[in-house]
């Protein structure tokens, strides 16, 4: 039997010497959602809606999560001061799970942008509590046009590529204002995990050049590979 799986057997039993969480020991449908969010989430923040405990069970047993993980070759971020724990995707080797989102370019420019957004503002000691960082679409679209000196997505599909990567942890949507035809966007610190900083001029130079994605760049998993080159 996996030591992973006595690992799970014995949190839920309550024989793990690990670590514990306060009130009811876990349960194995509640492991086996964690596992599941963070699969599917990739970033997980103490806010995140919908997730049951999911982000206090890989908070109160890092060691089980690191090593479940770690047999599958990702990494566990845990960042007390972002509330946030996240999967990071080694960029270096062959991968033969197919865990990669397939980004199209404009998913890609949008995911840069905001990350630049991000960054800018940490350096500007500009961001929130928990390293978020308010923006809106507009801001977007502008960052976008500099960096990819071409035209911006349409708006419906600039809200639906967020909408995508929300799901991820990247960013959280605020209510669209119907007169100004603006849409709040918060990044969050998933943003730093999903584009590492080794990525960013690589993609900068590859938005402005298309001709070839380059050979790692945003690290999305996801349950099943897509229709375009990974970026």
């Amino acid at each position: 039997m996996p030591p992973e799986t006595d690992e799970f057997r014995d949190i839920v039993e309550g024989d793990w010497a690990g670590g514990h969480i306060a009130g009811k020991r876990p349960s194995a449908e509640e492991m086996t959602r964690a596992l599941q969010v963070m699969m599917t989430r990739q970033c997980v923040y103490s806010h995140t809606p919908n997730i049951g405990r999911s982000y206090d069970l890989v908070r109160a047993y890092p060691t089980f999560f690191e090593r479940y993980f770690g047999s599958l070759g990702y990494r566990l971020v845990v960042s007390p001061r972002d509330q946030m724990v996240a999967l990071a995707v080694p960029t270096e080797g062959p991968r033969y799970d197919g865990l990669f989102e397939r980004l199209r370019k404009d998913e890609t420019v949008v995911l840069l942008a905001l990350r630049l957004i991000w960054e800018e503002a940490l350096r500007a000691h500009e961001a929130g509590d928990a390293g978020v960082v308010d923006a809106t679409t507009d801001d977007l679209v502008d960052r976008i046009a500099g960096v990819a000196q071409a035209a911006p997505p349409e708006e419906a599909r600039l809200l639906d590529i967020l909408r995508g990567f929300a799901r991820h942890g990247a960013v959280r949507l605020g209510e669209r204002d119907r007169v100004r035809r603006v849409t709040p966007v918060t990044i969050l610190p998933g943003i730093g995990i999903l584009v590492p900083d080794s990525y960013v001029k690589e993609l900068i130079l590859w938005a402005g050049a298309p001709a070839a994605l380059p050979s790692g760049a945003a690290t999305i998993a996801t349950e099943a590979p897509g229709d375009e080159p990974n970026v």
